[in-house]
């Protein structure tokens, strides 16, 4: 019989440690593993830079504890994986972190470690389209401020939203337009699809069939939309993407909706549209700085803005589909399979 696998499941206070424990047990079969459970901050303590690595838990000390006796196998998600947690753990060999990209692991390091590194995408893809819609919808409807009105100040303001110039949108045959046709994007796209709306899309890489009207350019797709949703990578060329010459396209009273990244709009200048009218409303769950400063000028726009502190992707059922993609490639690398989301070279297998 082979020697039970030798896991450290360093979870945190969303990905609980108990969710990679069960899922790599159901996954491993017979033996089970030998898992070592380690609790980190986050979110309760904020990530950030950690040595070399970024948006990671400050807990190089602990990690290096917990894999002190030759564990082979990390799963975690916020751990930082430095050159002084790998140098100080010569058992290990593989990594797999619980999120769409492994920004808290020093790849080149892991390489010259010897370490597989792999990573968990589309875990938050629905989460995030469904939050992007409701976003959408809150902002259309003006929900949150007539709950303000109504929950907060105890004024009935049925009338003044009644009114014609204050009557929000509804979906049905509004053009809507999609920059980005990701994971989250095609699943926004079909919601919209079932709403009415008019969908448009622009993505130069998206292949294959869309949902909604391909658009060739973004002008194309500013000019056309009453509504822009952002589903877009940030990359040198897409940080921003949005800023007041691509906002002064759109149509007069136009609303922009962002769960993606903030960087990807000039928020000096997206300010200005909302302030000047060019904007009806704005719904952003991501910001260019994060936490977002007291001092933003989108505090004083709360009458046409929809504020959230980066929540698309913050439901149960992420957490768990984040085990149990990382269960699966933990459970691959076991059995000598070729992995599925795995961005170092490989070696042949479990030794």
């Amino acid at each position: 019989m082979n020697a039970p696998l030798r896991v450290v499941a360093a979870g945190d206070h969303f990905v609980l440690p108990g969710l990679i424990t069960r899922a790599l047990t159901a996954e491993l079969g017979e033996p089970p593993p030998d898992v070592r459970e380690l609790t980190l901050g986050w979110p309760m303590e904020p990530f950030g830079r950690v040595a070399e690595v970024r948006e990671a838990s400050d807990a190089e000390g602990p990690l290096i504890d917990a894999l002190s006796d030759g564990r082979e196998v990390l799963v975690t998600q916020m751990a930082p994986v430095t050159e002084r947690v790998l140098g100080a753990s010569p058992g290990l060999r593989l990594v797999v972190v619980c999120r769409g990209g492994p920004v808290n692991v020093n790849l080149d390091a892991a390489e010259r470690h010897d370490v597989r590194v792999c990573y968990a995408p589309g875990r938050n893809a629905a989460a995030t389209a469904e939050f992007t819609v409701g976003l959408l919808l809150a902002a259309l409807r003006r929900i949150p401020q007539a709950h303000d009105s109504l929950a907060g100040q105890r004024g009935w303001r049925g009338a003044a939203y009644y009114t014609h110039a204050q009557a929000g949108l509804e979906l049905e045959d509004l053009p809507v337009g999609l920059i980005g046709y990701g994971a989250v994007g095609s699943r926004v796209a079909r919601a919209l699809a079932a709403f009415g709306a008019q969908v448009m899309v622009h993505d130069p890489y998206a292949r294959g069939e869309i949902h909604g009207l391909r658009m060739p350019t973004l002008d194309d797709l500013l000019r056309r939309s009453r509504v822009v949703t952002l589903h877009a990578r940030l990359t040198p060329e897409t940080r921003g993407l949005i800023g007041a010459r691509e906002l002064g396209l759109l149509p007069r009273g136009a609303v922009l909706v962002n769960a993606a990244r903030g960087p990807l709009v000039d928020e000096e200048a997206l300010c200005d549209a909302l302030a000047d009218g060019t904007l009806s409303a704005a719904a952003l769950d991501t910001f260019e700085r994060e936490p977002l400063p007291a001092r933003s000028r989108l505090f004083g726009l709360t009458d046409r803005v929809v504020l959230t502190p980066h929540l698309g992707g913050a439901s149960r059922a992420v957490a768990e589909k984040a085990a149990r993609i990382a269960a699966a490639e933990v459970g691959r690398w076991a059995r000598g399979e070729p992995l599925a989301h795995s961005l170092s070279r490989p070696p042949s297998r479990r030794p």
